[in-house]
């Protein structure tokens, strides 16, 4: 989804991701903290410093392959569950409503008529990205993250929450491919590069370009 980027879009592209990547951790982190559970604090995860949330290879793929993730926040699941029933479910859609939360806050300035999007997507002259150029990147990563995050497969958040809202006879199900989540990913990924096709961009794309342009008009 980001391959090909040019330098000055790569750069927008990392400064958005020391943004998205960590406040959605963060979220992760503040609102396990807020069910009771001591165990993001504990190991330094209540924090937006970028360095204690990121994770090399999954900004690296986000950047060129339009897939990656940060380093999942630790909690407690039966300190939370203690709680409340629903505290892990609060607690995984705290990082995608996050994103969202950013994408629609970084609209504003597009409806306001303050930046465009013919600029944001505008071949750079210089090494630097424009404003415009950041604005747009900042909106399209933190919804590709949402959207990416909310596919429900081990160990993204959206089996979380899909365990959480679907009936006990289907969340059983998830009992069973939840060992196997990380490698069911990586086939999906590894099966569209050898078929010629993205497989996951196949599900997030559309998506992504609707909320892409409902936000910005």
């Amino acid at each position: 989804m980001l391959g090909n980027l040019d330098p000055s879009t790569l750069i927008a592209s990392i400064i958005v991701l020391l943004v998205a990547f960590p406040l959605h951790e963060f979220a992760h982190a503040w609102t396990a903290t807020q069910f009771g559970d001591d165990t993001p604090r504990l190991n330094g995860r209540l924090t937006l410093n970028p360095l204690a949330h990121l994770d090399v290879m999954g900004s690296l793929l986000l950047l060129f392959a339009g897939f990656g993730w940060a380093k999942p926040v630790p909690i407690n699941p039966y300190a939370l569950q203690r709680r409340s029933p629903a505290a892990v479910m609060w607690v995984s859609l705290a990082g995608p409503f996050t994103n969202f939360l950013l994408a629609i806050l970084a609209a504003i300035p597009f409806r306001l008529g303050l930046v465009t999007v013919a600029q944001g997507f505008a071949p750079s002259t210089g090494l630097l990205p424009n404003f415009d150029k950041v604005m747009v990147w900042f909106i399209y990563i933190n919804l590709l993250l949402a959207l990416f995050n909310l596919i429900p497969l081990a160990p993204l958040d959206g089996e979380k929450i899909a365990t959480y809202l679907l009936p006990p006879s289907i969340g059983r199900y998830f009992d069973i491919i939840r060992p196997y989540g990380p490698m069911i990913l990586l086939l999906l990924f590894v099966a569209g590069s050898f078929l010629g096709f993205n497989l996951i961009g196949q599900i997030i794309g559309p998506p992504l370009q609707f909320l892409f342009g409902l936000l910005v008009g």
